[in-house]
């Protein structure tokens, strides 16, 4: 088991120790809930008043903090404690599974196909032909990667994870299970004759570098030429992202939202759970698309929306609290 004095903690976030604390630290927690020889975090002032009642040692918290730690307790004060702690439990990360041969007997692997220096593939993956895998990639059990696609150094892809033919993940990318790169996009035309038509999706996926794609979460190829996610987009479990959308760098999309046909998004957005933005709609810049949010039309940059349909935050905060005063009185 992994412990830690608080000094060698510190050692690693540089910040200002306060109080007295001599035990190891053997785990990170939280705050309700952490023994005494556990390192929690307090990244708010909101929440100093949990301090008094929690049992932890140690608490990594913002420099601004009023409260003092107690006897045989400390703080580290850093400038952000939220980042802090994720060094913190980078330091106490159990090891990723072990591979005890790289190249596992029962995967299959094309012979056209080029694995990068250092890389691991798991058991029953399936490398196809013309396929390249950069170097120390690690590809875990029961993968799929289709004809001609290219996956850069250092990536990490989960089991059940499935990267069809002619699409490209970035390097330092991580897939998680059962993402699905390069499914058909959505498109159907109603035919007298047929019912429905299927409409071929003949273009790709493009993922820039050090993307990270949630669990069953699906990006859809491009009808024509490519869907593309920006460098450093982090896009949660079961999400939607549809045919020939743009993602530009380090957009952000929580569980449950989904992005229709054609949609672009500049650099930064975020996008809430449960969020879902028409087809050929535009997200300006910084933009922020509330929870449960439903977008019809543009978005400028900067704005944030909440509410379905969605509208600008100040507006659908009055609108609510208009609904709720007419509600609790409805003679009014």
């Amino acid at each position: 088991m992994k412990a830690f004095t608080i000094q060698e903690i510190n050692n690693v976030l540089l910040g200002e120790i306060v109080g007295n604390y001599t035990a190891k630290i053997t785990a990170p927690e939280q705050l309700e809930v952490a023994t005494n020889t556990e390192i929690s975090f307090i990244g708010n002032k909101k929440y100093e008043k949990l301090w008094h009642d929690s049992k932890a040692g140690v608490a990594v918290v913002n420099q601004d903090i009023a409260i003092e730690p107690g006897e045989n307790r400390a703080f580290i004060k850093v400038k952000n404690a939220d980042l802090a702690m994720s060094q913190v439990l980078e330091l106490f990360a159990p090891p990723t599974p072990v591979f005890k041969i790289n190249i596992h007997p029962t995967a299959v692997i094309d012979e056209t196909a080029i694995i990068g220096a250092g890389a691991k593939i798991g058991a029953n993956s399936y490398i196809g032909p013309n396929v390249s895998i950069g170097e120390n990639c690690t590809i875990y059990p029961n993968v799929t990667i289709l004809d001609e696609s290219t996956i850069g150094k250092n990536t990490v892809i989960w089991p059940g994870a499935v990267i069809r033919e002619r699409c490209h993940v970035g390097a330092h990318c991580i897939l998680h299970p059962n993402a699905v790169i390069g499914a058909d996009g959505f498109g159907f035309r109603p035919c007298p004759e047929k019912g429905l038509v299927k409409i071929p999706q003949i273009g790709n996926v493009i993922i820039g570098n050090g993307v990270e794609i949630g669990a069953n979460s699906c990006v859809d190829r491009g009808k024509f030429s490519s869907t593309v996610l920006g460098d450093g987009c982090k896009i949660d479990n079961l999400v939607q992202i549809g045919h020939n959308s743009k993602l530009g760098r380090f957009c952000i999309m929580a569980g449950n939202s989904g992005l229709a046909g054609s949609v672009t998004l500049g650099n930064g957005v975020i996008i809430g759970g449960s969020a879902s933005i028409k087809d050929h709609t535009t997200i300006g810049d910084g933009a922020i698309i509330g929870a449960g949010s439903g977008v019809a039309g543009d978005v400028e940059a900067g704005k944030t929306m909440l509410g379905y349909p969605a509208v600008e935050a100040r507006d659908a905060l009055r609108q609510w609290a208009t609904l709720k005063r007419l509600t609790n009185n409805p003679n009014k």
